[in-house]
């Protein structure tokens, strides 16, 4: 169970209490403390998206090869161009924006198609944040945060009996 912040509260009678982080892709909750090789997962992130952009970038090349042998023409070319370009530089600037705040799924099913075209924005947004933080930590963290706080605040533990307080005022 998951409220609106993302972290999912324990269930009543198990051991712990408060707000759980909210696992990541690839990283899991080894974001929240940085244990279990997540310096090398982030590497390792960062490192294959830089690799998948780049082969995802050859198999275009393939593809505007096609369009050259096949004479389509300048203007087809150029468009292909520009559109693979221009969805590239949104889907990019989309999945960034996204690791800072929850994305919208009325507006991510109304970009699919755009998003698909341009898979190369995606993969580079996600080795450019892979070099400082795993993608999503930021906003999952701020939420973390959040969450304990509150439970603190409301969990923290009283001490002596507030009924002999209020007899101790009055009197």
């Amino acid at each position: 169970m998951s409220d609106e912040s993302g972290t999912k509260a324990i269930p009543a009678g198990s051991s712990g209490g408060g707000p759980r982080p909210e696992p990541l892709r690839f990283f899991g909750t080894s974001w929240v403390d940085h244990s279990d090789g997540y310096t090398a997962r982030r590497a390792a992130v960062a490192l294959g998206a830089l690799v998948a952009a780049a082969a995802s970038c050859l198999v275009l090349r393939l593809a505007y090869q096609g369009l050259q042998i096949a004479g389509t023409g300048s203007f087809v070319t150029v468009l292909v161009i520009v559109m693979f370009a221009v969805c590239s530089a949104l889907a990019f600037r989309n999945t960034w924006d996204n690791f800072g705040r929850r994305p919208d799924p009325e507006r991510q099913a109304r970009l699919r198609g755009l998003l698909a075209v341009g898979f190369v924005g995606t993969l580079l947004a996600w080795s450019a944040r892979s070099c400082t933080e795993a993608p999503g930590e930021g906003l999952h963290r701020a939420e973390y945060d959040t969450a304990r706080a509150e439970y603190e605040r409301t969990h923290s533990r009283r001490t002596g009996n507030p009924a002999k307080a209020r007899k101790k005022r009055r009197g």
